[in-house]
């Protein structure tokens, strides 16, 4: 009988096991990004390093491309804040925050839910169920000492299931494309461009110096100084697509690779209760909209694409090709991203301290 894979993959070259890594993760996310799968640059490397990981590989990203790559979502996230959405939040910051909290609650009483019933770790059930800012959830449950490795994998189920439920639910309710996807203009560099990146690459180095005095600083310092540039037209905020590809690409190997053989078959074991968790959450949430939807004679498709628990880029692209209030759905889907990232640690700490008691 032949040797097990892990045995050959640790003993290989340190650079053939970076390339495998490296062509393997391109390769998958790639692929995933033209079958359009939610997170398919994040995801793809995630399931190479896994894989690899698994089967012994001895490689390991080092901690500040993880900070960098927190960085680069940190940013992401800042180059949403727009005056078009702020003004939109002010004309009904009333509802857009009535329903970012109630969405968190029942976030919060489903994560309750899966460690009573399930079984799992409060931290991770915490941090698994938080609604939106996936790969920002991975990065601050990393920071909080909580197992990112399952994190990540309940989180980007959820994605998937949103995703999926949001294209199901536009089609039942008659919404029809408007037509094929747009695209962007090729990018012509210039002098302007390069000075822009330049300093959008200082914000992520701000934020790895924060880091290592500031909880989750890396994610957080870009995304507070971004959004101030971003609003008040100081900068563009926001890294050109290769640059976001690989930050993603990073983050997805760094996490990956930190699975072995026990913790895959932990996570194989309640996958059924991590999808049955995100769909009960989605239930929830869309039984949510329609009651708010009746009470204020709003577009229920509009309402239900912007309080689904997450996929924010998925479900704005839905709103506009389903032609929805696109700035209902971006704004909310802001509101609760910022509201998540800045709340996050906070409210895993309080599920994990409701649960305690049920926690042997």
């Amino acid at each position: 009988m032949s040797a097990p894979i892990g045995g050959r993959l640790a003993r290989w070259p340190r650079p053939l096991q970076w390339f495998i890594l490296i062509l393997g993760a391109g390769v998958v996310g790639q692929v995933l990004d033209w079958l359009k799968v939610p997170a398919g640059a994040f995801l793809g490397p995630m399931f190479v390093a896994i894989f690899l990981g698994v089967n012994g590989i001895a490689i390991r990203l080092p901690r500040i491309a993880f900070g960098c790559a927190q960085g680069a979502v940190g940013l992401l996230v800042a180059h949403s804040m727009t005056m078009a959405v702020l003004l939109s939040l002010l004309q009904q910051w009333w509802l857009m925050l009535g329903v970012t909290v109630f969405t968190v609650l029942l976030s919060a009483i489903v994560g309750i839910g899966m460690i009573r019933i399930g079984g799992l770790d409060g931290s991770t059930a915490a941090w698994g169920t938080t609604p939106g800012a996936a790969a920002a959830m991975v990065a601050m449950a990393e920071d909080d000492g909580a197992d990112s490795r399952v994190v990540a994998t309940m989180q980007y189920v959820r994605v998937v299931c949103v995703v999926a439920a949001g294209a199901l639910v536009s089609h039942w309710l008659g919404a029809h494309s408007t037509g094929g996807p747009t695209t962007a203009p090729p990018l012509a560099w210039n002098a302007t461009l390069l000075v822009e990146l330049l300093f959008n690459l200082l914000i992520i180095v701000v934020g790895l110096v924060a880091g290592r005095r500031i909880s989750a600083g890396a994610l957080l310092v870009p995304l507070f100084i971004g959004s101030a540039l971003q609003v008040t037209g100081l900068l563009r905020v926001g890294l050109p697509l290769p640059l976001m590809e690989l930050a993603y690409g990073v983050l997805g190997a760094y996490v990956g690779l930190r699975f072995d053989r026990q913790t895959v078959q932990y996570v194989a074991k309640r996958l059924p209760l991590m999808i049955g968790g995100a769909l009960v959450l989605i239930l929830l949430c869309a039984g949510f909209a329609w009651i708010v939807a009746r009470w204020l004679h709003v577009d229920f498709l509009s309402l239900y694409l912007a309080t689904s628990p997450g996929g924010l880029d998925a479900m704005a692209i839905i709103a506009v090709d389903t032609q929805s209030d696109v700035g209902l759905v971006l704004a909310m889907q802001t509101i609760r991203l910022f509201g998540v990232v800045l709340t996050g640690a906070y409210l895993a700490r309080l599920v994990i301290r409701l649960t305690r008691p049920a926690v042997t």
